[in-house]
């Protein structure tokens, strides 16, 4: 039996310990119907890459706390723009500067949603990129 739900992967990336956002995150994709995987804390871009690719995702979402978000993510958008799986929607969520916000769309992020954002426009956002 095939399981037609959009694939989306929950990534940490860096030394960013704190996943009770990702964790609320995951919980609320797979009761709207996803099919969530989680990598797991402390990984690098390329272990995202690697997770993403070998999971079939569709979108990848980046929850990170750091501070390092500009470096950490614009080495992630170069994974995946250098291993051919751009067709892959990134978006990132947690403590952003707005002011940050313009950068990390122009590294490749599709999405940057604030700490204020609603898990419902997460969710309305994902089945707007929703491939069949």
């Amino acid at each position: 039996m095939h399981d037609n739900r959009m694939r989306v992967l929950v990534a940490k990336i860096g030394l960013d310990g704190h996943d009770r956002g990702a964790k609320i995150l995951m919980s609320y994709l797979k009761d709207a119907g996803f099919h969530v995987i989680y990598s797991g804390l402390r990984n690098t871009p390329f272990q995202v890459l690697e997770t993403a690719t070998q999971e079939d995702v569709q979108a990848v979402g980046v929850s990170i706390l750091s501070g390092s978000h500009l470096e950490l993510i614009g080495q992630l958008c170069a994974e995946f723009k250098n291993n051919s799986a751009s067709e892959i929607k990134i978006f990132v969520g947690g403590i952003i500067p707005e002011a940050d916000i313009e950068h990390l769309l122009a590294l490749g992020v599709d999405r940057v949603f604030s700490s204020e954002t609603s898990l419902a426009d997460v969710i309305d956002w994902l089945k707007l990129i929703e491939r069949p």
